[in-house]
Parts: C-alpha cells; structure tokens; sequence
C-alpha cells in the first residue's frame, strides 16, 4: 500500500532532522543541523519557535514540559524553552571538534542514546559511536561509526534498532527494558539496498512496526517486525531524513526533509525540499519517554 505526505511546514531546511512530538508543548520540534536550529510548530503548522545555537544541534529528549535535553556538537545541553537558555549537562567528544553529534533517541525507561559522527560525514569513515546518557553519567555503546540513524526502540524496550546509513542495512538487537543497556548480539533486520534510497531516520509505531526514512528515496517504508516490508510513504522530495508520529492521537506522521547536495537544477523541480511534510495513518506512535537525568 503506498500512500502520499504532503506540506506540514515549508521551512526548507538545509538539513531538517531529529523531529519529535512534545505531549507537554502539543507541537511538533525539528531541527536544521547545518544552520544550527531548532524549530517547533504547532499542529496546525503554524511555526512558534526558531532558536539558534553555536554548535550544530541535532536531536533532543524531553526533560519535562519547559526542558529539552539537546544533543549538540560537543556537549548534551539543558534547555530552557521559556528563556531560551541553555546549560551544559556532560561533554560529547568535546576533545575532537571535527566530530558532531547526529541521529539521537530516548529508550522507553528514559536512557539517551547518542550518535555521532564526522562533519565531513562518509568522507571520513568509521569516526563516530553511539552513547548511552542516563542518571547524570555518560558511556560508551559502540564505536567506529560512520553516519549513525535508525536509532529507535520497540515499544516494550525490548528491541534496539540502529543503521550506520553507508552499510544500507538495518540492524536490531536485544536491549535491557529496564536501562536501555545492550545485551544481545547486533543481527539483520532489513537491507535497503536494491529498494530506494538509504536507511536515515527511523521510529517505532505502537504495533511494533518500523518506519524508515529513505535518503534519495523519496519516502519512508514501514517494515513488519520481520523486516519485510509492509507499505511506502511517498514524499515529494529525495532526500527523506526522519519520521515521527504526533498530533493529539500520535496518528500523524511528520517527516523532515533536506536541500543538502542537492544541484539548483533539483531544487528546481522539488521546491519544497527541506520542509516538514505530514500524513494520517491508521496506527499510532508512542509518546517520547522522558530522559532519566
């Protein structure tokens, strides 16, 4: 079954990522990595919030319903919506500014998983890992990843997924519910190569299925919990980053979109790349846990 989004949002963002629903806030946030940003919307679409930050800033946990906990190049912030302040929680990688952080979620029992990676991206490999940040400390889970994504959960806390997006595969693997800690083996979940595009962004619906972002695929596809793929979300631009549910009953899909790399001459035809697009869908998401500090 393929369906299509369309326009939340014409923000037109060079990198538009992280996107996540604040239950407390009732509005959408994303952020523009290239430029620094983070920015909300209110369900209607109307933008509320535009603030910018010194470092890139890529993703972000709920703290309570004035907080966020941001991942930034260098540092997790503390975040002030209301004043729009921030305070350092913990360096990330502070000792390698080539290095910023990227794709980002909060398992279900409130511990921050934390990628990160390159600023020249696949130009230099194997740079990055992923942290685990909860109860005031920071550790390492893996290392020598080159663009982490896919970092989602199932809604039990069971499962962990992650893809580093050159391999083209997503991978799963079993995780303490109770911490977020790994403690199984990593193993296949599902391949996109000969499909469309590359797998980015990724969240878990309340039925345990997965929806992946696709770079230069032009959409998101839900995949069974056995991998195979169960319908595509066509989006009116290539390059797909990150899909998040939300809206008063979690069944809207956002999805954030970037202009990166693209040529004038495709920015031409997809003049809304960058931008937020939405769909309704028959089955909802979960609200996003609160970090453990």
């Amino acid at each position: 079954m393929n369906q299509k989004a369309e326009l939340f949002v014409d923000s037109r963002c060079e990198l538009g990522e992280g996107p996540f629903w604040h239950t407390g806030l009732n509005r959408l946030f994303w952020f523009d990595i290239l430029n620094q940003t983070l920015l909300s919307a209110d369900a209607s679409g109307r933008v509320i919030d535009r603030f910018t930050f010194r470092q890139p800033v890529t993703a972000a946990a709920v703290i309570d319903d004035d907080h966020l906990a941001i991942a930034s190049a260098g540092a997790l912030l503390r975040f002030t919506v209301s004043t729009d302040t921030y305070s350092e929680i913990v360096p990330i990688e502070a000792d390698n500014p080539g290095n910023r952080t990227n794709d980002s979620r909060v398992h279900p029992s409130g511990g921050f998983w934390i990628g990160t990676m390159s600023r020249r991206g696949d130009e230099e490999p194997h740079a990055g890992a992923v942290y685990l940040y909860r109860d005031g400390a920071l550790e390492t889970l893996f290392d020598r990843i080159t663009i982490p994504n896919s970092i989602c959960f199932s809604p039990d806390g069971s499962i962990a997924y992650f893809a580093d997006t050159p391999s083209g595969m997503i991978r799963q693997c079993a995780v303490d519910p109770a911490s977020g800690r790994i403690t199984g083996e990593w193993r296949d979940f599902a391949s996109t190569k000969g499909h469309r595009g590359m797998p980015d962004g990724a969240v878990v619906d309340a039925e345990g299925y997965l929806w992946s972002a696709r770079w230069g695929g032009s959409c998101v596809v839900r995949h069974a919990p056995d991998g195979s793929v169960d319908r595509v979300i066509e989006v009116p631009t290539s390059h797909v980053t990150c899909p998040a549910f939300g809206g008063e009953d979690m069944k809207t899909l956002y999805i954030t979109t970037a202009r990166e790399h693209m040529e004038p001459e495709q920015l031409a035809e997809e003049p809304h790349a960058g931008s937020v697009f939405q769909i309704r869908v028959d089955v909802p998401g979960t609200p996003e846990p609160r970090l453990a500090l």
